[in-house]
């Protein structure tokens, strides 16, 4: 089959119309395995083509795409499924092949000759569900958060506008496809005709490599890719000329890091932000970024800020909640009970706080939820009190994130013992830490764990968090 390359994973390469095929053959297999349009098909796999023809092929069978991470151990995949109502599964992954029939992706796909040679879901109704994703609440387990395919569809045309992408760029995917990052990155690249190379995993060699070799023109990093840049010591030995910038999402920029890489390699960052529930916020302009903003409204996305207190909308550079309305925001939460406090009359609560000043600039601050962000995926704290809680030794815990320059945020447990003269303290830190890790997914580990006298809580028993990241998060903050 003719044509440039699309997508590139280690020595293969495929062009659209061979990606066509193979997603028109994963379709077949998927409609005999009895995939439905409505059908909700759990896909759970590591970095690879197959993951992006899986999506396609989901979607072109007319049903949503649940995206579990391959991070998630057994107890987490278990609420996935139970969450989303997932009727099917597709992946690469054991732990949904143990719960459920799962068609593995390390089966050969056979090529089918199809009509079109169209990656996007323009057939497909409009407003009918098109992804799942997870995002963790404050309560409890993750939730689902249900896109359409209006909804995503608008997403890819927001993030193509802010990046300014055009069918001349070329990308690199280093980031977990899963996260809803990963997915708009890889399907907006698609839409647009741009080049994409995937990877299997972050590697900053690889990636200097190809910056190199692929003569990559935007390159899509968190921070922890932001510190590893500016930590290799051979940095300024690879040629990077061909990019056009950096972009910083996931987690606020840490401007220290950012500066020193450009200082090194003369690449500029641009700044963006949004969230799994409504994908593209904000955007710096390309042609002017400026690392203490996180940008202005991204393209068809209106913004305000209201006070937490009062529910007033605020003016200019006062600080409050923002608030976003926009075509590309989810249709709701699984479970339905989750949506009750995600809008304001329509307009999306955030939970960030901040300011947006006479220009538009917006700047975050602080946020009034409780989730905790680590390299650009949220943490409940109730979640991993939940493991804690399960533990002997542990009389009451509380969770909580402090800054972190390499994850964005640190999540610090403080835990009281039922036996306050343990002498065993550390071994216990060490035992609790594993525990979690055992039953959650890794990045969901506590980088502390700290033995405190009592767990600060208001009458009504609600830990008060602030308090313990203002007497505690000191030591963690560097």
């Amino acid at each position: 089959m003719d044509g440039p390359a699309a997508l590139a994973f280690e020595g293969r390469s495929y062009t659209l119309p061979q990606l066509d095929a193979l997603t028109a053959g994963l379709a077949a297999t998927l409609t005999a395995r009895g995939v439905v349009p409505g059908s909700r098909v759990a896909l759970m796999s590591s970095n690879r083509p197959e993951f992006v023809i899986a999506v396609l092929a989901i979607w072109r069978v007319g049903a949503a795409v649940v995206l579990i991470s391959p991070a998630y151990k057994r107890s987490e995949v278990e609420h996935a499924l139970a969450t989303t109502g997932a009727d099917h599964a597709i992946g690469d992954s054991a732990v949904l092949a143990e719960l459920m029939p799962m068609h593995s992706l390390d089966e050969p796909i056979e090529p089918v000759e199809a009509t079109s040679a169209a990656i996007n879901c323009a057939d497909q109704k409009l407003d009918s569900d098109a992804l799942l994703v997870f995002s963790s609440g404050t309560t409890g387990m993750p939730k689902a958060v249900r896109h359409s395919h209006r909804s995503f569809g608008a997403a890819v045309r927001h993030w193509r506008d802010a990046l300014e992408l055009t069918s001349d760029d070329r990308l690199q995917i280093l980031t977990p496809p899963s996260h809803i990052l990963g997915i708009l990155n890889v399907v907006t690249a698609l839409d647009t005709g741009a080049w994409v190379r995937l990877h299997r995993r972050f590697d900053l060699e690889l990636m200097l490599r190809h910056i190199e070799s692929d003569r990559i023109t935007i390159e899509m990093a968190v921070a922890p890719i932001a510190l590893a840049l500016a930590s290799e010591p051979d940095l300024e030995n690879y040629d990077l000329s061909s990019l056009r910038y950096i972009m910083w999402g996931a987690t606020p920029v840490t401007p220290s890091i950012a500066e020193r890489v450009t200082g090194r390699t003369g690449v500029r960052w641009v700044p963006a932000y949004g969230a799994s529930e409504l994908p593209v916020i904000t955007c710096n302009p390309i042609d002017s970024p400026r690392l203490d903003s996180v940008g202005r409204a991204g393209a068809g996305v209106s913004l305000r800020v209201v006070s937490v207190e009062t529910g007033r909308v605020l003016g200019a550079g006062e600080p409050g909640e923002i608030q976003a309305r926009s075509e590309s925001v989810m249709s709701g939460y699984l479970p339905a009970e989750a949506n009750s406090d995600a809008f304001c009359d329509s307009w999306y609560r955030t939970g960030d706080i901040g300011t947006i000043d006479a220009d538009g600039w917006v700047r975050l601050t602080d946020r009034s939820k409780e989730m905790i962000k680590v390299k650009g995926f949220q943490v409940a704290p109730a979640e991993v009190e939940a493991v804690l809680h399960g533990h002997r030794s542990v009389a009451d815990c509380a969770v909580f994130g402090v800054p972190d320059a390499v994850t964005g945020e640190a999540i610090i447990a403080a835990v009281t013992v039922t036996d306050p003269g343990t002498d065993e303290l550390v071994e216990l830190a060490t035992e609790l830490t594993d525990l979690i890790g055992d039953r959650l997914a890794k990045y969901k580990r506590p980088s502390e764990v700290i033995f405190v006298s009592v767990i600060p809580r208001l009458p009504s028993g609600k830990v008060l968090r602030r308090v313990l990241k203002e007497r505690y998060g000191r030591s963690s903050d560097e």
